[in-house]
C-alpha cells in the first residue's frame, strides 16, 4: 500500500510522557515509510526531546498570538484558542495537504480538520481533560476537587466542547484499558469504544553506548546504590512519596545507609506548579537533614543556585530537564537498584516501560496504567512491585528490592526486558497506529455538516472572532 501523508497536532512539544509518545509514534511511522510532519503551538529547543530539534523529525512551530494564561488563569480557554490558531494555519489556502491527521490532548481542532479540511482524524486519548481539571481518582472513583463556583461555571462549556469535539473523530484510541474504561464512563454520548494502543518506546535508544566521559554523564554518575524517580516536577506526580520512602528506608535498614535518591524530571520555570513542587521537595530534604544538589544541562534559575548544599556525591540529586543520554545512563547504571514511579492512577505511564527495557526493577502505585505494564505477581513472573501510595509501605517494598540476591535481580531484569520488547516496543505501537491511520484515511469523503456540527462551528467561529479580533485588527 502507498505511504500516508500524516500530520500530528500536539499543543506543546516539551518534555513529558505525552510528548515522548508523540515523538516515538512519529519516528515509528517514519521508519515504516510514511511522511510525517509535527505541528505545535510551542517548541523550545532548550526544553524538548532531541529528535524534535536535530532534524530527525520535521517540526512546524506555529507561534500563536495568545499567551498560555492570563494572570495564571484560563489555561484551558487559551489552550483551545492556541489550537484553533494552529488549525487555521493548516486550513489556509496553499497549506500542505495530508491523508490523515493524528491529534492528541486537545480535541478542539477535530471538527475543523474534518468538516472544513475534508480530512479524516484519529484522536489519541491520554485521559479526558474534564477529569484532570475537575477531580482526581481515588481507588477507582472520581473525587471532585474543591473548586469555586466561578471555576465550575467556567468548566461547563469547556467540558461540553471536549465531549462534542472528541465525538467528531473518525477513530478514537486510548493509551490503556484503564483510560478506555474511564473514557466510556464519562463521555456517555460517544458510542465509539476506544481501541487500546499502548505507548511504545524505541528500545534501541536504551541499548546504545553510554559515553561515560561526557561531562553531563559524569555529573550524574555515582558509586552510591541509586533509587531513581523520573517524572515532571508536578504536584500530581507525587515525588514526595519517593523522598519520604527513601528517608524511612535509610532510617530502618543498615543496607540503605549509602543509598542515594535521584529525582529527575522536566522543569519549566514558567509553570507555577513546577516551581512550587521543587521548592516543597527541597524544603523536605532540608527538614530531613539530607545533603542534596541541583543539576541541569542548561543554566539554573538564579533562585535555585544558592540552594545547592553538596557539590560532591549528595544523598539526594535533583536533576532538572535531563538529557536523553543522562536518562539512559541512569537507567543502565549497574548501581541503579529500582525505578520509583510515584503517580497514583496514572493513565498509562511510559517511565516504568523505559525502566523495564533497561532491566531495572519497578516500584509503582497499584492503580492505573502501571497495573497493565508491570507484573507484580506471581514471584516467578515478576517484573516489578506494585504498592499503595504510602511511604511506610513503599519503604518496606524498597527494602525487599535492595536486598535482592544477584540471581533473583537478574531474573527480574530479564523478564522485564522481555515484556518491554514484546508488548511495548515502538514497532508494536507504530504497527497499531499505522492500521488505525490507514483505516481512517480509507473511509472516503467526510459527510456534510449536520445541525449539531453547524452549531458547533458557528459557536467556535464567534468565539474565535471575539477573542482573536483584538490581536489582529488595527486599533
Amino acid at each position: 500500500m502507498p505511504p500516508l501523508r500524516i500530520a500530528f497536532l500536539h499543543p506543546d512539544l516539551g518534555i513529558g510522557g505525552a510528548e515522548r509518545l508523540v515523538v516515538d509514534a512519529a519516528l515509528g511511522l517514519q521508519e515504516l515509510g510514511h511522511s510525517v510532519d509535527l505541528y505545535t503551538s510551542y517548541h523550545d529547543p532548550g526544553h524538548c526531546f532531541e529528535e524534535t530539534r536535530d532534524g530527525t523529525l520535521n517540526v512546524h512551530y506555529v507561534v500563536p498570538p495568545f499567551p498560555r494564561s492570563l494572570a495564571g488563569k484560563f489555561h484551558i480557554l487559551f489552550a483551545h484558542l492556541r489550537q484553533l490558531h494552529l488549525t487555521l494555519h493548516l486550513l489556509l489556502w496553499g497549506a500542505p495537504k495530508y491523508d490523515v491527521y493524528f491529534v492528541d490532548q486537545l480535541s478542539t481542532c477535530i471538527p475543523f480538520l474534518r468538516l472544513i479540511g475534508g480530512t479524516r482524524v484519529v484522536f489519541y486519548c491520554h485521559f479526558p481533560d474534564k477529569l484532570l481539571a475537575n477531580g482526581a481518582f481515588v481507588e477507582g472513583n472520581l473525587v471532585k476537587k474543591n473548586v469555586g463556583l466561578l471555576k465550575r461555571i467556567y468548566r461547563i462549556p469547556m467540558d461540553w466542547l471536549e465531549e462534542v469535539t472528541t465525538r467528531q473523530a473518525d477513530i478514537i484510541l486510548a493509551n490503556s484499558k484503564f483510560t478506555g474504561r474511564i473514557f466510556n464512563s464519562y463521555f456517555p454520548s460517544i458510542t465509539k469504544t476506544p481501541h487500546v494502543v499502548y505507548p511504545g518506546i524505541n528500545i534501541s535508544a536504551y541499548e546504545g553506548e553510554v559515553k561515560h566521559f561526557d561531562p553531563d554523564i559524569i555529573a550524574v554518575t555515582s558509586y552510591r546504590p541509586t533509587l531513581l524517580s523520573l517524572n515532571r516536577f508536578e504536584g500530581k506526580k507525587n515525588a514526595m512519596l519517593a523522598l519520604r520512602a527513601y528517608a524511612l528506608l535509610k532510617d530502618k535498614s543498615s543496607n540503605a545507609e549509602n543509598l542515594r535518591l535521584v529525582l529527575a524530571g522536566g522543569y519549566d520555570p514558567r509553570l507555577e506548579d513546577n516551581v512550587g513542587t521543587l521548592e516543597e521537595l527541597i524544603a523536605s530534604v532540608k527538614s530531613l537533614s539530607l545533603t542534596y544538589s541541583i543539576l541541569s544541562p542548561k543554566p539554573l534559575p538564579a533562585a535555585l543556585t544558592p540552594l545547592t548544599t553538596d557539590e560532591g556525591d549528595p544523598e539526594v540529586l535533583f536533576l532538572l530537564n535531563f538529557t536523553t543520554e543522562q536518562r539512559t545512563a541512569l537507567l543502565r547504571s549497574p548501581v541503579t537498584r529500582a525505578l520509583l514511579y510515584t503517580p497514583a492512577n496514572e493513565h498509562f505511564g511510559i517511565v516504568p516501560v523505559e525502566a523495564m527495557a533497561c532491566g531495572v526493577p519497578v516500584l509503582a502505585c497499584d492503580s492505573g496504567g502501571p497495573t497493565e505494564s508491570v507484573v507484580a505477581a506471581p514471584r516467578g513472573a515478576r517484573t516489578g512491585w506494585l504498592a499503595a501510595p504510602d511511604a511506610e509501605v513503599w519503604a518496606e517494598a524498597l527494602e525487599e528490592i535492595v536486598q535482592l540476591a544477584p540471581a533473583e535481580r537478574e531474573a527480574v531484569a530479564e523478564r522485564a526486558r522481555t515484556r518491554a520488547r514484546t508488548l511495548f516496543g515502538m514497532d508494536a505501537m507504530a504497527s497499531s497506529l499505522q492500521a488505525a491511520l490507514r483505516e481512517a484515511a480509507t473511509m472516503g469523503a467526510v459527510e456534510m455538516l449536520g445541525p449539531a456540527s453547524t452549531m458547533l462551528m458557528m459557536l467556535f467561529g464567534f468565539l474565535l472572532a471575539y477573542l482573536v479580533g483584538p490581536f489582529i485588527l488595527p486599533s
